[in-house]
């Protein structure tokens, strides 16, 4: 089988870009950042991530100046031919601008709103959990997860509520399975309470793919909860005190890169 090959996608303003291209070569994939004025040959990459920051310094709203960029047509051209496209934070926003994201009508359709919780009221940076809300295999990205499995991620944004005023929408990517991961309690409940739902997504939506499953925005950061010791103070953490090599295992936010390459290993 080819090692898959995956385009970091740079925009200006954008970070996050090492430690993407770090979760891709770490799990046995080719990777490679490729800014916003490198197009030529992006149609020869497996797959294509993009990265959070404030491409554009987000101006207008965030994701939006991203969304028109060539690369990103370019990109999207090659998600219709079935390549799997992770967009994250920043990323997420651009993937909904781009109408790639509920991508039920080929146009935008929801909308990434400045975040409501009683602490702040825009940018807001916390630890919280996850819970995978749909079947393993769902879409690329869930390939190796277990229904209702529990991931520590970070999220650090300031416009990541996930709203939409077309009931239908919301309507249909229920039906559809779209909503891949939820934030959770401990426990694993989907809430809307905070601190454990950070934003007030609706329906506690913290990643949204495509009808096909190649395509998904995820607002927190699983690039930065790749490994052990990227974990905040918790049990998997403190059982690999003192041990390199447990530190430097995979943690469960790592099962999404390791999705994406078991969902290109089957296209092949």
């Amino acid at each position: 089988m080819k090692t898959p090959n995956i385009a970091v996608i740079y925009l200006p303003g954008n970070n996050c870009e090492e430690e993407s291209l770090r979760a891709i070569t770490s799990n046995g994939m080719d990777g490679k950042i490729v800014r916003w004025n490198q197009r030529k040959g992006i149609e020869k990459y497996d797959g294509y991530v993009i990265t959070g920051g404030w491409a554009y310094e987000d101006r207008i709203r965030a994701g939006v100046i991203a969304s028109k960029d060539p690369i990103i047509r370019d990109v999207r051209r090659q998600a219709e031919q079935g390549k799997p496209v992770l967009g994250i934070c920043n990323g997420a926003q651009v993937l909904v601008e781009a109408a790639m994201i509920p991508g039920l009508r080929g146009r935008v359709e929801m909308a990434l709103a400045p975040n409501r919780n009683p602490l702040v009221s825009g940018y807001y940076c916390a630890w919280i959990r996850l819970r995978s809300a749909q079947q393993k295999g769902r879409c690329a990205y869930t390939m190796t997860y277990d229904e209702g499995q529990v991931i520590p991620m970070p999220v650090a944004h300031g416009e990541g509520r996930f709203v939409t005023a077309d009931q239908d929408v919301l309507h249909d990517i229920k039906k559809n399975g779209q909503i891949i991961f939820q934030y959770c309690t401990p426990e694993g409940e989907a809430t809307s309470e905070f601190p454990w739902n950070p934003n007030g997504s609706t329906d506690a939506i913290a990643a949204i793919c495509n009808r096909e499953g190649n395509v998904m925005a995820i607002m927190p950061h699983p690039e930065r909860a790749s490994f052990v010791a990227n974990l905040p103070s918790c049990p998997e953490k403190i059982d690999a005190s003192g041990d390199i090599a447990m530190m430097r295992a995979p943690s469960a936010a790592n099962n999404v890169f390791t999705s994406m390459k078991r969902f290109i290993g089957e296209r092949q």
